[in-house]
């Protein structure tokens, strides 16, 4: 992978590339094709490549948490994340692995799933939710994951960032999905936006990035890494 700007350079350590700039920050994780679609049938990983995974699973070894919405968990088959052989650098002082956090107005979870059951003592998935979620829900939930209640029919995503960061999970990195993401933006939550752009056209349904509330988020552009037309591109709300 080469790094096109600020300045050429070939063997970009990608680890250096994407670390976090202080303790307190969350960025969103996405890829779209050159036609602005976030999905190709449905799916994300339709139009990831070999350079995409590895940024994805440089991102999360950096994370103190990894965020999605319920939606997302659901159609992408979320499990536990998983060690890989280059995270205990990366991870020095931390758990082996982040936890997965599932912001869910309703709890329409598979609570039986792999997410919930498989996920390791030190990185218990966490479900963040409301107070009118069902309660027998929230009580089953809570058998295998830490719940957090946070807003009464929506989720507050502002006090939800501040618990998560309460408990010392403040690097958290948003894989999505555009819903979740424009409502992030909205609330003035995105400190980062890591775009790896496609090169494939789908048209289609797909949504945008952002898919929900308007926002104007202002974003300087940090840097660019290309790999077999795969464009790289980290954003941030300020220069770095």
């Amino acid at each position: 992978m080469r790094r096109i700007l600020p300045g050429p350079a070939d063997d970009v350590n990608l680890a250096e590339a994407y670390a976090y700039p202080r303790d307190a920050w969350l960025r969103l994780n996405m890829v779209a094709g050159v036609d602005g679609g976030a999905w190709l049938k449905g799916l994300s990983e339709g139009l990831s490549g070999a350079g995409d995974r590895r940024v994805f699973h440089i991102l999360r070894a950096l994370s103190d948490v990894i965020l999605a919405g319920a939606a997302t968990v659901r159609t992408e088959g979320y499990g536990p994340a998983r060690p890989r052989a280059s995270w205990p650098d990366l991870r020095a002082g931390r758990p082996p692995v982040p936890p997965i956090a599932v912001v869910t107005r309703k709890l329409d979870l598979d609570l039986g799933g792999p997410l919930f059951t498989e996920a390791q003592p030190y990185a218990r998935t966490i479900v963040i939710t409301t107070e009118s979620a069902p309660k027998d829900r929230r009580d089953e939930a809570a058998r295998n994951a830490e719940v957090i209640v946070a807003g009464d029919e929506r989720v507050d995503l502002p006090l939800a960032i501040a618990q998560l960061r309460e408990r010392g999970l403040g690097r958290v990195l948003c894989e999505g999905g555009p819903r979740l993401n424009a409502q992030l933006a909205a609330a003035g939550l995105v400190d980062e936006l890591c775009l790896t752009i496609s090169p494939i056209m789908a048209g289609g349904d797909a949504a945008r990035i952002l898919n929900g509330p308007a926002s104007q988020v202002r974003l300087h552009l940090a840097h660019v890494l290309e790999e077999e037309g795969f464009l790289f591109c980290k954003y941030t709300r300020e220069p770095l």
